[in-house]
């Protein structure tokens, strides 16, 4: 008991210490002064993965069609404002692609992107809308682990950045993302419209390529700041190259199952769709006709 206690109080001292070092230019904006919020919603969401499944059992799943088109293409306009102010607030203050110190000063180009990398942190806390979204229609073949791992780490990590590196070399991994966030979300918009846009939709599976790439450039990127020995927080640097690892493991098995393998079961003479972490209201462009489907058959619940 007694090395648990010496362990929390030195967990409490470096959390005060490393205080002394986070950025006092977010310590006061929505959701920054202290790690609760972020870890209570989180919990909130990882109860919600427990109960939502059980409130659901026994009924009929929602439609929520309107919604998905609404959240999605908000998504979209989410992600493409926040990729356009890194990309222009970047360009302005001059930063390097290659190695980019993090500038704590309250200058108007450095404020605006820690603006836009506080705006992404929030956007990840928003994505847990896309597993709310799966359980109420009962699609829980999607709630796989990596999209799991995917939602609920995000949100932490980030706010883990946001309090100490709003800046410098961080704007190159949520440019990246954001920009990805525009292409994902705008396909499952298009995809929420309805059974007419399934043959629009045949490019879902360069979506998970295009996320592997990003996790290889973000390896590249992180190693070379490395080795050059660039002036930007080295436990930044190998946190990131561990966080990207393990979402190389996870996306390529995911690709494996999803577009590799041939398919073992069949029912009613279609292919069973795999579930996918990288959705949010739709698994693919068949599970938008098998709602109409049910929207025709009046099985579902509406909004």
């Amino acid at each position: 008991m007694e090395v648990v206690t010496h362990f929390m109080n030195d967990t409490v001292e470096f959390y005060k210490w490393s205080l002394t070092i986070a950025d006092k230019r977010v310590e006061n904006w929505p959701m920054m002064s202290s790690p609760w919020p972020t870890l209570a919603i989180s919990c909130l969401y990882l109860i919600f993965l427990w109960a939502g499944p059980k409130y659901m059992q026994d009924r009929q799943p929602y439609t929520l069609r309107k919604t998905l088109i609404v959240y999605n293409f908000s998504m979209v306009v989410l992600n493409f404002y926040i990729a356009k102010e890194l990309l222009l607030a970047s360009s302005a203050a001059g930063y390097s692609y290659l190695c980019q110190p993090v500038n704590y000063s309250n200058d108007v180009n450095e404020v605006r992107i820690a603006s836009a990398l506080w705006w992404y942190y929030i956007s990840k806390g928003v994505e847990f809308l896309d597993t709310v979204f799966f359980i109420l229609r009962k699609k829980f073949n999607q709630v796989s682990f990596l999209h799991v791992y995917h939602h609920c780490t995000m949100f932490i990590l980030w706010w883990i950045g946001i309090k100490w590196v709003p800046g410098g070399q961080s704007f190159f991994g949520a440019t990246i993302n954001s920009s990805i966030h525009v292409l994902m979300y705008g396909y499952y918009g298009l995809a929420a419209l309805g059974p007419h846009m399934q043959k629009y939709l045949w490019w879902k599976k360069y979506l998970t390529i295009i996320q592997m790439i990003q996790f290889h450039v973000t390896i590249g990127h992180a190693g070379y700041s490395l080795y050059t020995g660039c002036p930007f927080p080295c436990w930044m640097q190998w946190a990131l190259i561990g966080y990207a690892v393990t979402f190389i493991i996870l996306f390529a098995n995911f690709y494996y199952h999803a577009y590799r393998r041939k398919p073992s079961a069949q029912k009613g003479g279609k292919h069973v769709a795999n579930g996918t972490s990288l959705t949010n209201g739709h698994s693919n462009a068949e599970e938008v006709e098998e709602n109409g489907k049910r929207q025709k058959k009046g099985r579902a619940k509406r909004e």
